[in-house]
């Protein structure tokens, strides 16, 4: 989460304030594509400034459009300009000024054409409201003092929208939207690299790649390039990602389309997958044209689970390793051919790593899932040991600590914990050396799986954790129980004689 948290949360407040009796989800398109407009008004303003002040020594024209597509920041047409619009929130056609500066940033900028939300002058939409949000959002880049940093928390206060409107939105929420400690603890596992191509099938708004530019910027103190590659199937989500993406500086090629039943990059290898597909879909297609996907066992029609695990195994290269959120029964299902499949997954040694999950930490179900990693040729390497035939199970079911009622979020301890465990099983450095841990953690080898059937469950691999004995003997500790519920059992017999009396005073018969 962002060092500015408190003022994410007051923006939040202010801007929930504002919503008035407008749903959750038709909400977050005018608040997020307001957020984008001031970020993108704001880079442009930056680099304008920066042209205007030295255009008699350069020759530079703070207008021309190529100036901005020089160094990767949008044009924003002078009637677009953050400035222009607030200066007329408080008249009653902002809203058919906004959708035109919408328009005409998406015609002078091809990458986000059909991206911007473009519907704030309907009647619906409270104009007085419209303006006070306009003012409210005008007010974040001065939180850091000027100096351009207020794009970075511009960038922070999307992200930390986005989940906030996940949780607005209950179910429906988790279609855009994984959780961000789910998020980080993919991350962290995979440990991306720059130079690499990162790959999600399912995208939703981004999350995955915003993560894991941070993880490379964070421990190589430089902006990760990596090359980006995702798919995203509604349309909705789809603007979302590419806002997402846009606003945190990253260039990433991401296509709108069925994955499963038209893969927008057929021809595509990558080095790292973090992705969270829908979980036990029925209704769904898959191109079998495309027989390279599907030679572990054609999917059943009843749930995606298997074919989601397969096409992603399509797309990885060699040495290239994939982590996968699923529900939990994809660990041991024997509906139709899933069972086939995960054992000639495992024969063909491409499972790497199982964790299992706490329950309630989605917005959108409480199915319990797991972690699946997967990885293509485990023998060893400069960086790596040799665990052909192995496969790390770690139980992680007790961790974590509830942020809500409802709501349970991992802890950076547990991410580190879970991460370092997978690491130091995977490494061959010395100094970092993996044991088994009863109750959390076991490296099974091909034997113990195929005595357990190829069902990939943690619990049946991992130790049990030894209950400390104590020295108490047996009959002291049932001397100590029934003097505990005699003592009770005296109170609660004083409690009815007292309530029996009080009764008779005011003349009920007992």
């Amino acid at each position: 989460m962002s060092e500015n948290l408190e003022l994410e949360k007051t923006l939040w407040q202010a801007a929930d304030k504002l919503r008035n009796n407008m749903d959750a989800a038709e909400y977050k398109h005018v608040v997020l594509g307001l957020i984008f407009l001031k970020y993108i008004s704001d880079a442009f303003e930056e680099l304008y400034d920066q042209l205007e002040a030295t255009k008699h020594e350069t020759g530079a024209d703070p207008e021309d459009k190529d100036e901005y597509t020089a160094e990767r920041v949008f044009y924003v047409p002078p009637q677009a300009r953050w400035k222009w619009l607030q200066g007329r929130a408080k008249l009653p056609t902002i809203g058919k000024e906004i959708d035109e500066a919408m328009d005409s940033i998406e015609r002078d900028n091809v990458a986000l054409k059909g991206v911007l939300p473009k519907d704030y002058a309907r009647p619906a939409l409270d104009k007085q409201r419209l303006g006070e949000l306009i003012d409210l959002i005008g007010s974040i880049s001065l939180s850091k003092g000027g100096n351009g940093k207020g794009k970075d928390v511009l960038g922070f206060v999307f992200e930390y929208f986005l989940g906030q409107f996940a949780d607005a939105e209950g179910k429906k929420g988790g279609q855009f939207y994984t959780p961000a400690s789910i998020v980080k603890l993919l991350v962290e596992m995979l440990a991306p690299e720059a130079e690499k191509r990162v790959y999600d099938g399912c995208c939703g708004s981004g999350g995955m790649f915003v993560q894991s530019e941070k993880f490379i910027e964070l421990h190589e103190h430089r902006k990760g390039k990596i090359s980006i590659f995702g798919q995203e199937s509604n349309p909705t989500t789809y603007r979302l990602a590419k806002m997402n993406l846009a606003i945190r500086g990253i260039d990433a090629k991401i296509e709108l389309g069925d994955t499963l039943m038209n893969d927008k990059f057929p021809d595509l290898k990558v080095d790292y997958i973090l992705a969270n597909p829908p979980f036990n879909v029925s209704d769904y297609n898959i191109n079998k044209a495309e027989t390279h996907k599907w030679k572990y066992g054609m999917p059943p029609a009843g749930n995606a689970n298997y074919a989601w695990l397969q096409h992603f195994v399509s797309k990885l290269a060699p040495y290239g390793t994939a982590g996968i959120v699923l529900a939990n029964g994809s660990m041991s299902s024997e509906i139709a051919t899933e069972g086939e499949i995960r054992k000639a997954m495992i024969e063909a040694d491409l499972v790497d790593c199982m964790v299992a999950l706490p329950s309630q930490l989605f917005y959108n179900t409480q199915i319990p899932a797991c972690l699946w990693f997967l990885a293509r040729n485990k023998t060893e390497t400069n960086k790596f040991r040799n665990r052909t035939h192995e496969v790390l199970f770690i139980d992680a079911r007790e961790m974590g600590t509830m942020i809500s009622r409802k709501q349970r979020e991992l802890t950076d301890k547990d991410i580190t914990q879970i991460a370092d465990t997978y690491h130091k099983w995977r490494s061959k450095e010395q100094f970092s050396e993996y044991k088994d841990i009863p109750g959390f953690c076991k490296s099974a080898n091909i034997q113990d799986i195929r005595k357990n059937n190829y069902i990939l469950t943690p619990g049946r691999y991992i130790d049990f954790k030894q209950v400390e004995e104590d020295d108490e003997a047996f009959e002291e500790k049932m001397q100590k129980l029934t003097t505990t519920l005699s003592a009770q059992m005296q109170k609660a017999k004083e409690l009815d004689d007292a309530i029996k009396a009080n009764l008779k005073k005011i003349g009920f018969t007992i």
